[in-house]
This record gives C-alpha cells, structure tokens and sequence, in this order.
C-alpha cells in the first residue's frame, strides 16, 4: 500500500461476509480470531466487528474475543443503539494503548446515538448519504445535500464533546458497474465540498470500499485483477481530497496508480459519461 495517510478498518469479521456468516452461526471462535489475528498482522488501524442481526451480547462477546488477541481498536459496527452500547460497554481501551473505539455509524435518524458517549468516548462514523427532513427520512442525491448533512451531523457531535477533527464523514460509495444514476458523480463532488469547507478542517473521511467492485468479475479477460485497481483509482482521486479511512481488505494491495492505468482511465472517463453509458463502460474494462 502506497497511500501513507490511509487507515484500513478491517472489514472480514461482518456478518454480511458469506464465509464469516458461516463461522458466526458455527460459533467459531477459533476461524473468528484467525481473522482478526490475519487483520492485525496485514496492517488493519482498526478490527470492524459487525455480527449482523444478533443480540447485543453477543456482539459484547465479539469484542472481547478479538481484544483477547489483538491490540488494534475496535470498530463497533451496529445501527442498533441498544447493541451498540453493549459494544461499547465491552472495549478495553488499556488493551487498546488508550486508544477510542470507533461507532459506525450515525445518522440523522440515530442521533441517540451520540448520548452513548457516556458509556465510552468514542469516534464516530457519521452517515452522510441520508437525511431527515420533516420527520421523514430521505437519501442524499446530490453532493450539496451530503455536504450539508455532513455539516450538520459535525455540529451535533460538537454538542456531545466530540470536535471536528475526531469525525470521520462517511458520503456513501456505490458499485460503479451498476451506476446509472451519477453516483460516483454525486460522491466525488460531496468529497470535494467536505475538503474545501473551512468548517470542515481536520475532519476525516471513510467509505466501504469494497462496495465499489462488488458485482464485477474478479478478473479480466487478459487475466490482470478487477477489483483491487479499481478501488485503487478511486482512492488515487479521493485520497488527496482528504479520504484517509476505508473499511475494506488487508488483502488489497491498494496503489497510487499512474493516469494511463487501464483502471484509472476507467474511472475518470466514467465521471465523464451519464446514465447506462457509465455501466458499458466498466463492462468494456473488465471485458478487456
């Protein structure tokens, strides 16, 4: 990895895994610090643990395996307040060097969740894709609108004692071999309003970034990998505008790559393109 500024959140231990679903439902705990363990040693900042639709005690339970043999901080990773708290309540911050935890995440629609730091002082993983507007929720289509909601959930953990610069804005990453709507649009310019803000100085940034290739082949027709440059030219675009975290694989060896990439020159000539115009051209990338 190339990227000296970026934190990897480490993403394998989440229920939505296929493989690690499996180890959750076998009670594994052996194959589950085996992953937590490999995230340590592959350069992971952070251990996401996110155990699905399971009790809050469980995910307790979770934390504590995963502190019992790695000394990263944990990412708690619940939309459920209650078992968010649990949680929290189970990180050692000594096995952790002193260090906080992270909370993802929180939106307009979970703003309780910020009162949880009185269990734990903590990071938080700010959802900016979604708002609330008149009591109704509502998703984020424009980069003003995720800049705004950005600002706004900023100003909210300023009142709980959390300052600018220990927020990380999540804007939201789509699949671009699925992106017909300008998604890829919408995040690089809310990327750039958030980096440009005065308001905004210090602040962090993250996305899921394996939800950018999900869908696409693995590799392409002359053999070279899919996913891993094309996640790699997102972050050469999105780094420099402050994208310092990613939950995503120790395994990706992401890099800087040079403009005439076969991936780099997809993704930008995507921010070109509209519609289903976007779409056939991935499909030309990884059909080559």
């Amino acid at each position: 990895m190339n990227f000296p500024h970026l934190t990897i959140i480490g993403e394998s231990i989440n229920d939505s895994v296929p493989s690690t679903h499996k180890l959750f439902e076998a009670n594994d705990l052996v194959g589950l610090k085996n992953l937590a363990a490999a995230q340590d040693i592959g350069g992971a900042g952070y251990i996401d643990v996110n155990v699905g639709p399971r009790s809050g005690e469980f995910l307790a339970e979770m934390v504590r395996h995963v502190q019992s043999i790695s000394g990263k901080p944990i990412s708690v990773d619940t939309p459920d307040p209650a078992m968010a708290e649990a949680g929290l309540r189970a990180y050692d911050r000594a096995r952790a060097d002193g260090k906080l935890p992270i909370l993802n995440s929180i939106s307009q629609a979970r703003l309780e969740m910020f009162g949880l730091t009185r269990i734990m002082p903590f990071i938080p993983i700010l959802l900016a894709s979604e708002r609330v507007e008149n009591g109704v929720g509502q998703p984020n289509n424009t980069a003003a609108e995720v800049h705004a909601t950005a600002c706004e959930l900023v100003a909210e953990a300023a009142k709980h004692g959390i300052p600018v610069n220990q927020c990380i804005i999540d804007p939201a990453i789509s699949p671009i071999g699925a992106d017909s709507e300008g998604r890829l649009h919408c995040l690089m310019g809310a990327i750039r309003l958030i980096h440009e803000d005065p308001k905004l100085k210090g602040v962090h940034m993250s996305v899921g970034l394996s939800n950018f290739s999900v869908m696409l082949p693995p590799k392409r027709a002359d053999g070279s990998p899919t996913k891993g440059p094309l996640e790699s030219a997102f972050l050469t675009l999105a780094a420099p505008l402050g994208m310092d975290h990613v939950i995503g694989s120790v395994k990706r060896n992401y890099q800087m790559l040079p403009p005439d990439h076969p991936a780099m020159m997809c993704v930008n000539e995507c921010l070109t393109l509209e519609g289903f115009d976007v779409i056939m051209r991935v499909q030309e990338y990884y059909s080559s």
